[in-house]
């Protein structure tokens, strides 16, 4: 490459001022769709108290947004491709600021669960559109890794930061700005986004595919809950198992649904890519392992330990810094390397650096490595999830973003509903007498998933020939 074309190429990459705002707009409204995901998780038992929700039934304002949330995202990434991305974005930003200012001024359940449906169907309307606004912003090449790796950044940072601040409003203020946070957010989205945003036109819309739509969507719906069920009252729950083999059987249907129509859904040759089928693969273990992992530290440090929530919430900040710091570094590893050996290479390292916590023992001098391998793995987990994006969009043509996009948002957020269910599931099983052995083993085969995964995509995944040069 010569000097004159480097020259071209980097001012080319050069972002304009109104470039630099759409950026902003999409990841502020990512980073709080995420956000969203843990903010209540601490706050369940304040919101039962005030609105009178049963224990039983608690479980509910977390499951009613990720069943939405994870159940229609394929649906809406597709919606995007064929109807118009920004206009799909701003209507699930107007719904995002709706459904919240009715859940922060809920006084009973059933207007809290309605409104917490409409924030799971605002997350699967933004969230793919806003990804495949990015990804056709900016052509394939260093621009977009960058791009794709600080938003990976903040929506893990978003899960991590949910956690803290759920606690934090929920003892201090109150829970119920939890959801006025949304309502301001989607205020300055809803000012700024009709005048920076862009959207590239289709020159044709197929007609949208209603049996494959239908049938994913209850297929992603029925394993959102079971594997939900499942983690609320165990896994010898028939109710959980019946929900999954349902979303099982739903699937089979899908994919012969989708071999069958004249404009599927889902194009069956976009699933044979390997570098989209593995690369969300990797992208749904990258999510479910490092989000579930905050689970049992959660209770290691307030259960064995002895450490309030303030505390614990202070030292799961300290890992959002590092999942903001991998982001970062995700585009300069994949500049050097590629998207394939950046996955490996995160995984590798995310693995490594969390299995000596397998070994914890009840003793407080263990904060200090646990502060050190959590924040290695935080920055690991990065690059291996800006791995994934940048692999799955790869050499996928500008009308089928949403769709990709879409596949991208489903593998995140089936990953964060389906690891702590099955962290849960492990601490029960192995807690004797007390619950260290469980957190042990639960952290132990966290760190084994990490390891094989690293395995299995280095064997599997297969990256389009010119991404593999393009380093």
């Amino acid at each position: 490459m010569t000097a004159n074309t480097l020259l071209a190429t980097r001012a080319a990459e050069r972002l304009t001022a109104r470039q630099r705002l759409a950026v902003a707009v999409l990841l502020t409204a990512n980073f709080t769709l995420a956000v969203d995901f843990s903010v209540l998780n601490v706050a369940l038992p304040h919101i039962g108290r005030d609105l009178g929700f049963t224990t039983a039934n608690l479980q509910w304002i977390v499951t009613a947004f990720a069943l939405c949330a994870a159940g229609f995202t394929l649906f809406f990434g597709r919606v995007a491709d064929l109807f118009g991305r920004k206009r799909l974005f701003i209507l699930g930003i107007i719904l995002l600021g709706a459904s919240s200012l009715v859940a922060g001024l809920a006084v009973e359940p059933v207007l809290l669960l309605s409104a917490r449906v409409g924030q799971g169907l605002a997350t699967a309307m933004v969230t793919p559109a806003a990804l495949s606004l990015l990804t056709t912003m900016f052509a394939e090449g260093p621009a977009r890794a960058r791009i794709l790796g600080l938003s990976g950044a903040l929506m893990a940072a978003g899960f991590t930061t949910g956690a803290a601040l759920g606690g934090v409003l929920a003892g201090l203020v109150s829970w119920r700005w939890a959801f006025f946070i949304n309502v301001v957010v989607a205020l300055f989205v809803l000012a700024t986004a009709p005048f920076v945003l862009t959207d590239t036109p289709t020159q044709r819309r197929p007609r949208l595919d209603t049996p494959g739509a239908v049938t994913v969507t209850l297929a992603l719906v029925a394993l959102v809950f079971g594997i939900t069920t499942a983690g609320e009252t165990g896994w010898a729950n028939p109710l959980a198992w019946g929900a999954i083999l349902a979303a099982l059987v739903l699937f089979a249907v899908f994919l012969r649904i989708e071999s069958t129509v004249a404009e599927p859904l889902v194009a069956p040759a976009l699933l044979k890519r390997r570098n989209i089928a593995w690369g969300n693969f990797a992208g749904l273990l990258a999510f479910a392992t490092e989000t579930s992992l905050v689970f049992p530290l959660t209770l290691y440090l307030q259960e064995t330990l002895g450490f309030n929530a303030v505390t614990a919430g202070l030292i799961f900040a300290w890992l959002g810094i590092g999942t903001v710091l991998g982001g970062l570094i995700a585009p300069k590893v994949i500049g050097k390397t590629n998207s394939k050996t950046a996955i490996v290479i995160g995984f590798i390292v995310q693995g490594s650096a969390t299995l000596p916590l397998a070994f914890v023992t009840d003793h407080q001098a263990w904060v200090i490595p646990l502060l050190a391998v959590t924040f290695i793995g935080g920055v690991a987990n990065l690059v291996a999830i800006v791995g994934y994006t940048v692999a799955s969009t790869t050499g996928v043509p500008a009308e089928q973003q949403g769709l990709a996009t879409g596949l991208i948002t489903m593998s995140q957020q089936v990953g964060i509903t389906l690891g702590t269910p099955v962290m849960s599931a492990i601490v029960t099983a192995f807690a004797a007498s007390t619950l260290l052995p469980g957190l042990q083993a639960a952290i132990g085969i966290n760190a084994i998933i990490c390891l094989v995964s690293a395995i299995v995509v280095a064997l599997f995944l297969r990256l389009p020939a010119a991404a593999k040069t393009a380093a």
